[in-house]
């Protein structure tokens, strides 16, 4: 059972449905609990907001909350997919460190162009791309199935997860250097910052899960071919 991971899409879905019947008749997403660069690193006052904590402590509370159903869904989507296996893989104790620490990264990423910035960033998409970048390191031969068109079909296509993940993290950092080629609204350094730190940081994880006393088998098949869907 992926514990960690089925908490944490529990708790997405626990914080959208908050989001969603706090306010009845509207859809509430708490600035006081996104993260605004300006208001860590100096340049933005936060003005009078529900449910304020202190600036350094939104590194956190903004991975939990979405700004709409696609927004979540399309996080739910990944973590389904790419989470279970990693858990497995480093143990539930270390994965959600991994997650954690993605999520801040993601942040200080998008913090890192204009820190001065007001815009609020909210949604777990830096610490799931953390779990996709952990992915790549710890299963990239792993077989990844996909419904892509093919000669004006649909049809499922297998693929090395390496070839899936090392083009996500390149469609990423391309749009997070020309931006005005496609909507706004997307932080694509913090999918590039998150997924950056997952990849880094899954060799020290893996290592420690392997000296622990708990560790699961499939932590010592690192670079696995198992089918993931």
């Amino acid at each position: 059972m992926p514990v960690a991971t089925l908490t944490f899409f529990g708790l997405l879905l626990l914080v959208f449905a908050g989001q969603l019947f706090l306010l009845p008749g509207t859809f509430f997403v708490p600035a006081g609990l996104a993260f605004v660069p300006g208001e860590l690193f100096g340049g933005v006052e936060r003005a009078g907001v529900l449910l304020a904590i202190p600036p350094p402590a939104t590194l956190i509370t903004y991975q939990f909350l979405h700004a709409g159903w696609l927004h979540l869904l399309g996080n739910l989507l990944f973590l389904g997919v790419f989470g279970p296996k990693v858990e497995q893989t480093l143990g539930p104790g270390r994965f959600t460190v991994l997650l954690l620490a993605c999520g801040v990264a993601a942040a200080l990423a998008q913090a890192w162009v204009e820190p001065s910035s007001a815009v609020a960033m909210v949604g777990a998409s830096g610490a799931v791309s953390g779990i996709l970048g952990a992915y790549l390191f710890l299963h990239p031969r792993a077989e990844l199935r996909l419904l892509l068109p093919v000669f004006l079909t649909l049809r499922v296509v297998e693929l090395p997860a390496w070839v899936v993940l090392v083009s996500w993290f390149l469609l990423q950092l391309l749009y997070s250097n020309w931006s005005e080629i496609v909507p706004g609204g997307v932080a694509f350094q913090a999918h590039v910052g998150g997924f950056v730190c997952g990849l880094l940081l899954a060799p020290m994880l893996h290592s420690l899960a392997l000296l622990s006393a708990d560790a699961p088998t499939v932590a010592r098949t690192l670079r696995s071919r198992d089918s993931s869907h």
